[in-house]
């Protein structure tokens, strides 16, 4: 009785998240579902990278309380929706259907930074384009054999504070192995929220994302 509940709620959400597939379609917007772990540094990866695009980008914001992330959107004159969950561990595809019929906001990229946690995020569908994985380097390598959902099911992966590599020891290898045996055709990026550095290469990758999106609507 237990797992037909589990099924029963995931269809329900899934359900939704076909919904907001055609919302965001109408008004051809790609979503991108940003998952890492409380303190990989979502926030300030999400801030730096919209400095590197050339095209419009809104955010949603996912929290289990405060609009502190928002805030720092919306500083930015970058159109933002917060969702405070208030204890639940990831987004779902009702609240994002919320999101969506609030946020002003077409004709571009919307990242959805969800509650951090590389679990539960994982199992929910939003209606998202895609999940982008997050990862650091002061967290240690190890990520993609210990939550394996997360990483097999993202079309991207990122190494964020690739800055920090001479103090840490991080064996970049060992993070592709684990990637790449999990997930063949994900591509991996290399940034530093704090310098800048890789935040090019990635913007001219969804830029490139956003355009074959488009064209194939």
């Amino acid at each position: 009785m237990e797992i037909k509940i589990i099924k029963d709620v995931l269809e329900a959400n899934n359900n939704i998240a076909e919904e907001n597939k055609s919302i965001k379609d109408e008004r051809k917007i790609m979503m991108v579902n940003i998952i890492g772990s409380p303190g990989t540094g979502k926030t300030s990866f999400i801030l730096k990278l919209i400095e590197n695009m050339d095209i419009p980008c809104g955010v949603i914001e996912g929290d289990v309380a405060s609009d502190i992330d928002a805030r720092k959107m919306a500083e930015r004159n970058i159109p933002v929706v917060q969702i405070n969950t208030g204890g639940a561990c990831h987004l779902n595809a009702y609240s994002i259907n919320k999101a969506l019929s609030t946020l002003d906001f077409e004709g571009g990229i919307l990242f959805i930074e969800n509650i951090g946690n590389l679990i539960c995020p994982s199992d929910f569908e939003l209606g998202e384009d895609f999940k982008l994985a997050m990862a650091n380097v002061a967290e240690g390598d190890d990520k993609p054999y210990k939550y394996p959902l997360l990483f097999s099911k993202a079309k991207a992966v990122v190494i964020n504070k690739i800055d920090l590599l001479p103090y840490f020891d991080f064996n970049k290898q060992y993070f592709y192995d684990g990637v790449k045996t999990l997930n063949d055709e994900a591509e991996i990026f290399e940034v530093s929220s704090r310098t800048g550095e890789g935040f090019e290469v990635l913007a001219k990758w969804l830029k490139e994302k956003y355009d074959e999106y488009v064209q194939g609507k």
